[in-house]
Formats: C-alpha cells, structure tokens, sequence
C-alpha cells in the first residue's frame, strides 16, 4: 500500500510539475512589454526619465496602415518610446504614446477608483536623489510619503501626469 501511495505521489508530482514547466517554456521573455497612452508626451517623458530617473532605450512608429491592419489604432500612425529601468536586453519595455488627446475619464485620486492597471511598482536603491528631481518638478506626494516599511525600506507614492500610480520602495540614502 506504500508503494501505492508513493507511486500515485510521484505521478501527481510529476504530471503537476510537467504541466507547470510546459506553460511556462513558450515564453520567450522573462519580462511583459507595457504600452501606456499619454497625454502629453513631453510632459510624461520628463516625469519618467528626468523625474524617476528612468532612460529612453528607443522608439519606433506604428504607421497608419499597421495600426489599421493591426487592429490597434483604427488607422493613425503613433510614435512610441521605450523606456526602461536601465539599459539593457532585460526588463520591462515601458512604451509611452500619444495622440495628443486629452484625458476623458477623471484622474483617480486613489487605486480602488478605476479598474485595470493602475499602478507600477519600482524598487530602487535609494529613494533621496528620486524624491530631491520629483520635487524640483512639484510632483505631489500622495499620502504621507515617504512611509517606513521596515528598518531599511520606505515607500513613496506619486501619479504620473496622466494619474498612474508609481510606487516607489527603497532604501532612503
């Protein structure tokens, strides 16, 4: 009856993890890219690479017949610019574009008051040299921020110009 039990164990366990493996090899990126629509490009561009310190790592255009054919703008070109946390293959592509539209539903004064993605979270090194260029572009700090997680660790939140979210945990120096 042992043998039983150990045998039906080991073929769960193996079927589980086979399945859990399987799903996850037809990815090849470790990373999501996230396309976010702004405003005011130049305005989100100084946020998120002079404000949070993030660096430009390219752009491309989505012409007017892709975007069409695609299914993703309907037929207008768009510019898009991709930022990351650094420079390099990995991590997440942070792709801003603008049609030069405003904004048509209210900025959320809090998480809970819209669905779908409303925040980023960034962990960094320290957060004094984020905090001094985030000032110096009057960005508002939201709640009473920054805010001791642990002995070492403190969260920031502000919004974007647009009214995304941006956490922001760290070391303070």
């Amino acid at each position: 009856m042992k043998k039983l039990v150990s045998a039906v164990c080991l073929l769960f366990f193996t079927l589980l993890t086979g399945s859990v493996s399987y799903a996850q090899s037809n990815f090849k990126s470790k990373s999501i890219g996230v396309g976010v629509v702004v405003e005011d490009m130049e305005r989100s561009l100084n946020f998120y690479v002079k404000g949070i310190g993030m660096v430009k790592t390219g752009n491309f255009t989505i012409n007017a017949e892709f975007g069409k054919r695609g299914g993703l703008t309907g037929g207008e070109a768009v510019e898009v610019n991709i930022l990351k946390l650094e420079n390099g293959s990995e991590g997440t592509d942070w792709k801003l574009m603008s049609f030069g539209k405003k904004v048509n539903h209210p900025k959320s004064k809090f998480i809970q008051d819209d669905t779908g993605p409303q925040y980023i979270t960034i962990q960094v090194k320290s957060l004094k040299p984020i905090i001094d260029r985030l000032k110096e572009q009057n960005v508002t700090f939201l709640g009473s921020t920054p805010t001791p997680l642990t002995k070492d660790s403190h969260f920031v939140l502000v919004q974007d110009p647009d009214g995304t979210f941006v956490e922001l945990i760290g070391a303070m120096e």
